[in-house]
């Protein structure tokens, strides 16, 4: 089964990929490695949830909205290299969690996306992580991401 294949079996698919709001680009391609750059949990143009975890949000609301932010990830990925069959490996996933003061779960808040890429990889989805905890992030969104992604050609 395929990995769309996969998401459709979820229930979910892959938004189109978000433009940049800034002077940066969604993704750079250098060699076999794609880095994307952060995402954030948006549907439809759309923040799903806004606010701090620990405090406006729960720790399940900020797992989901790591799932939705890491598929709004794999849609720079498709559209740098058009199938998600090709990607080898997701290398490593880079996430930030706007926390509330004493909030120490972003481990577990980022468990959202790193659950989901392995749901839809497989071994292939296994990665390298860190999550780190912010006071703020761009338009109060409680979680942003970054992947690096090995492509095969």
């Amino acid at each position: 089964m395929t990995a769309e294949e996969k998401l459709n079996r979820m229930g979910m698919k892959l938004p189109p990929a978000a433009k940049p709001v800034g002077a940066y680009v969604p993704y750079l391609r250098t060699g076999n490695l794609i880095f994307t750059s952060g995402q954030l949990p948006l549907k439809e143009g759309k923040l799903i949830y806004e606010g701090k975890v620990g405090a406006d949000l729960t720790l399940e609301q900020g797992y989901e909205a790591a799932r939705v932010t890491a598929l709004n990830a794999l849609a720079q990925v498709k559209a740098a290299v058009g199938d998600l069959e090709k990607v080898a490996q997701i290398v490593r996933l880079e996430g930030f969690v706007n926390s509330a003061p004493g909030f120490t779960g972003q481990p577990k808040v980022l468990n959202g996306a790193s659950e989901f890429l392995i749901e839809v990889f497989g071994e292939r989805g296994r990665h390298t992580r860190y999550a780190v905890g912010t006071s703020e992030l761009p338009l109060n969104a409680p979680v942003e991401l970054a992947l690096t992604v090995e492509i095969k050609d």
